[in-house]
This record gives C-alpha cells, sequence and structure tokens, in this order.
C-alpha cells in the first residue's frame, strides 16, 4: 500500500508542475483540459469496460491495466523519485493507444466526458502513427 501511495504523490506531483507550468506560460485552457485528463481518462475506461460494443481483448488489456495499477509488484520500485511510476505510465499509454485502434469514435465519444478537442488530439495521434507505420499511406 505504501508504494501505491509513494506512486499517487510522484504522479500527482508531476502533474500539477506541469499544470503550473502551463499556467505560467499563459496556456490556461489547456492547464484545464490536464487537470481534467485523468478523471475523464478513468470516466472513459470505466464506460468502455461495461459498453458491449467494445472488443473483449480491448477490455482484457483495460483489466490487465487495472491489475497492474494496483499490484504492489513493479519493474521500477516506486520509492525511485521520478522514475518509479514511469512503468504504470507506459502501461497505461500501451494500453490507451490499443484500445483507441480498436474501439469506434462514436463509442469513445460517447463515454469521453472531457473536451470534444482533447478527444480529437488523442484520436490524431493514433491516426498519426497508424499512417506512419502504413506503408500505402501517401507521406
Amino acid at each position: 500500500m505504501h508504494s501505491l501511495l509513494v506512486a499517487l504523490a510522484g504522479v500527482v506531483a508531476v502533474w500539477l508542475v506541469a499544470v503550473v507550468a502551463l499556467v505560467v506560460f499563459g496556456r490556461r485552457s489547456a492547464a484545464r483540459e490536464l487537470i481534467g485528463l485523468l478523471p475523464n481518462l478513468v470516466f472513459l475506461f470505466r464506460g468502455l469496460l461495461r459498453d458491449p460494443r467494445v472488443a473483449r481483448s480491448s477490455k482484457l488489456w483495460l483489466g490487465f491495466a487495472v491489475v497492474w495499477f494496483i499490484s504492489p509488484i513493479d519493474l521500477i520500485p516506486e520509492f525511485i523519485p521520478a522514475l518509479g511510476p514511469l512503468d504504470d505510465a507506459v502501461v497505461a499509454m500501451l494500453v490507451l493507444r490499443h484500445v483507441l485502434k480498436r474501439t469506434d469514435r462514436t463509442v469513445l465519444g460517447e463515454h469521453w466526458r472531457g473536451s470534444p478537442q482533447t478527444l480529437d488530439l488523442l484520436l490524431r495521434t493514433r491516426a498519426r502513427s497508424s499512417a506512419s507505420s502504413d506503408p500505402d499511406a501517401d507521406g
């Protein structure tokens, strides 16, 4: 339980630094989106887990991520400053990428509670990575 609290504190600290930096540099709307990103992702994942239109493989990956996050066993110990939560962040990123690739945009939009522009940004990032790996894509 202690390692989970340390990981959570590390993630919150990095998140706060990013929010403050955005505000300092005059990017208040981006700071607001960053403030809501984590709760919006939690709601998105919860909704996708319950939605029958989401592929079973995506639900299995989401379940794996949840188990990974609550597990006391980590590849990088949580007590290492800045690097401790890194394995959790990598797992979250890979699972999110998988789910975004395999889920219909309308289903994602129904469960996303944040700004539509943020969802579009996440989906554009997905489309850009897919196009760069597609040999038939126009460059």
